[in-house]
């Protein structure tokens, strides 16, 4: 259970206290709060435990996979397999490269069969049911695990965006676009408390684009391209089914999964007192976030 608890304690100019609790409990479904600025959406552990995987099959063993070209500008580090399939063009490799035992897959079956589980992979992302909706730019959230969706066709992410595991290392996340997913400049992904880049999937209708030195997690299935611009990490996959993987100076790091409990961070109440007067009335306030 996921609890919210505020501590409201008032006092008078005459010295007497009084107090008040106010305190907010989900254990299923999504509550959303505002703190300090940051918007968070928890879920009960019914909610995540709702959420499976989504199984890559041999998808899983590829950092990149195009379908028409895969090219590559500068210095690109992949840590994982490549491919492209039905297409047969791989350009930039090197000065790119594929970290050993790695290989390059280009038109032959291996590659092909990944295109398979890729497409099966997609759809199952896409059939899932929304647990929760989020604004279409996702910059400024913190959010645990569910299948999200935004409030129109595409999705983007301007700032930091907070994946929070809740002490379970299987928490799976699951983001639907129809249409395009855009990062910015800088941007970025955070894991916390468990969440693992292995569980965090992009269902993506069309396009992707990683701006210039954007932190990304998670398996990005286009149904179109994928760009990823000067300076952008990956940690996860870039994986298009029916169009061009475009790459320049990247990393990538192909995520695997500890089922190892975390550590999960707590942080201590937080209270606040304001007096306006030496007489007047002073109010405190404590507000205490439990997570259990």
């Amino acid at each position: 259970m996921t609890a919210f608890r505020f501590n409201l304690t008032a006092t008078t100019g005459s010295g007497s206290r009084k107090q008040g609790r106010l305190q907010c409990a989900s254990t299923v479904g999504f509550v959303v709060a505002l703190v300090a600025g940051v918007t968070v959406l928890f879920s009960g552990p019914d909610a995540r435990a709702a959420t499976p995987s989504v199984s890559m099959g041999t998808a899983e063993e590829f950092a990149v996979l195009g379908a028409t070209t895969v090219t590559n500008t500068g210095g690109s580090i992949i840590n994982g397999k490549l491919g492209v399939s039905p297409g047969t063009a791989v350009t930039g490799f090197p000065p790119g490269l594929v970290v050993a035992p790695a290989t390059t897959e280009t038109a032959n079956a291996v590659a092909q069969q990944a295109q398979a589980d890729l497409t099966n992979a997609y759809n199952d992302a896409a059939g899932r049911s929304v647990s929760a909706a989020t604004t279409q730019d996702l910059a400024g959230l913190h959010l645990f695990a569910g299948v999200f969706s935004g409030p129109g066709p595409s999705l983007s992410l301007t700032g930091s965006l907070v994946l929070d595991g809740a002490g379970d290392p299987s928490s799976v996340f699951i983001f639907q676009t129809g249409s395009t997913l855009i990062t910015g400049s800088g941007s970025s992904v955070t894991l916390v408390n468990g969440a693992q880049a292995c569980n965090v999937f992009w269902q993506v209708g069309s396009s992707a684009t990683l701006d210039t030195n954007s932190t990304f997690v998670g398996t990005i299935m286009a149904q179109a391209s994928i760009t990823v611009n000067t300076g952008a990490s990956v940690q996860g996959r870039a994986l298009a089914r029916d169009g061009a993987v475009t790459l320049d100076s990247n990393y990538f790091s192909r995520p695997g999964c500890d089922l190892t409990q975390p550590t999960t961070t707590t942080l201590p109440p937080t209270s606040t007192t304001t007096t306006t007067s030496a007489q007047g009335t002073s109010t405190t306030t404590e507000a205490t976030m439990t997570t259990t």
